[in-house]
C-alpha cells in the first residue's frame, strides 16, 4: 500500500458536546458547520461556528471547542499529502464564512455520509472524492476573500486557472505571465503560495479532479485521462494507481 493511501483524508459528522474540549493534531483540519452551532477558539481566537460558517485549523494548532445544544458539524482532516491545497491556505487559523453553494455541497456530502456505504475502499473513495469537492470550493471562497495586494501570489486564482486548463500542458511562462512575473520569480512565489513546484502540484491537482470525474458513468477511463492532461489511459491509471492504491477501474466499480 503506497503512503499516500496512508495519508488519505477523512470526512465525518460530528456532533460536540457541551464540555469544553481542547486538541491539537499533525494534520490540517476543516470543521464546517451544518446543524446548530459550537464555539471553536484557535490559537485564542473564538468564534461560534454555524451553517454559514467554518473553521480553517492549521496542524499544531491548539483548538478548544464545545457545542452549543443539538448541533452537527462536517470535520475534513487533511494530511498534508492528501488532496491538493495551497499551503498558504493554513498560514494561519481562521474562521470563514461560506456562502449558500458551499452550504449546500456540505449538507450533500453529510447526506452521502449518512447513507449506506460498503466496505473500507468504498469509504476511501468517497472521503477522497468529498474532501476534493470541499477543498476545490473552499480555496475559491477563501482565497478570493483573502487576496492582499503585495502579499505574494493570489493562490485561489491560479489554482483556479490550473483547473481550468488540466488538459492542457503546464506552460509556465505563460502562468507566470498571467500573474505578471518573470519565470524565476513567479517559480519561488509559487513554492512559498503552495509548498511544491508548479508540475507537483498540478500532477496531484489532475488526480483529485479525475476521482470526480470518475464518478460520471458516461465518461470512458480514456475520456477522463485526457481530460486531466494525461497523454494516454495508461499514464493515467499508472498515476492513479500510485497515489490511490487502486486502478481507476477499480475505483469506479466501488460506485456501483
Amino acid at each position: 500500500m503506497s503512503h499516500a493511501v496512508n495519508d488519505a483524508p477523512s470526512v465525518s459528522l460530528r456532533r460536540y458536546g457541551a464540555v469544553e474540549a481542547s486538541d491539537v493534531h499533525d494534520f490540517h483540519q476543516i470543521v464546517l458547520g451544518l446543524d446548530g452551532s459550537m464555539v471553536m477558539a484557535v490559537d485564542g481566537v473564538a468564534r461560534e461556528i454555524d451553517s454559514t460558517s467554518a473553521w480553517l485549523i492549521p496542524a499544531g494548532s491548539r483548538h478548544d471547542y464545545a457545542g452549543v445544544g443539538e448541533n452537527r458539524q462536517l470535520v475534513l482532516d487533511l494530511p498534508w499529502s492528501s488532496v491538493a491545497v495551497p499551503q498558504r491556505l493554513f498560514d494561519k487559523a481562521r474562521a470563514v464564512a461560506i456562502d449558500p453553494s458551499l452550504t449546500q455541497l456540505v449538507s450533500h456530502i453529510a447526506g452521502r455520509a449518512t447513507g449506506h456505504i460498503d466496505g473500507d475502499a468504498a469509504w476511501r473513495r468517497f472521503n477522497w472524492d468529498a474532501a476534493a469537492r470541499l477543498c476545490a470550493a473552499i480555496v475559491e471562497e477563501t482565497g478570493m476573500a483573502d487576496a492582499v495586494p503585495g502579499a505574494g501570489l493570489d493562490f485561489a486564482r491560479i489554482d483556479g486557472w490550473l483547473r481550468a486548463h488540466l488538459s492542457e500542458p503546464l506552460r509556465i511562462a505563460d502562468l507566470a505571465a498571467h500573474c505578471g512575473f518573470g519565470m524565476r520569480r513567479f517559480h519561488q512565489l509559487f513554492i512559498e503560495a503552495f509548498g511544491e513546484t508548479p508540475h507537483r502540484y498540478l500532477q496531484r491537482l489532475r488526480l483529485d479532479t479525475s476521482v470526480t470525474l470518475l464518478a460520471d458513468p458516461c465518461r470512458s477511463l480514456t475520456d477522463v485521462a485526457l481530460e486531466v492532461g494525461f497523454g494516454d489511459q495508461s499514464a493515467y491509471t499508472h498515476a492513479f494507481t500510485r497515489r490511490y492504491g487502486m486502478a481507476p477501474g477499480q475505483w469506479r466499480a466501488l460506485l456501483h
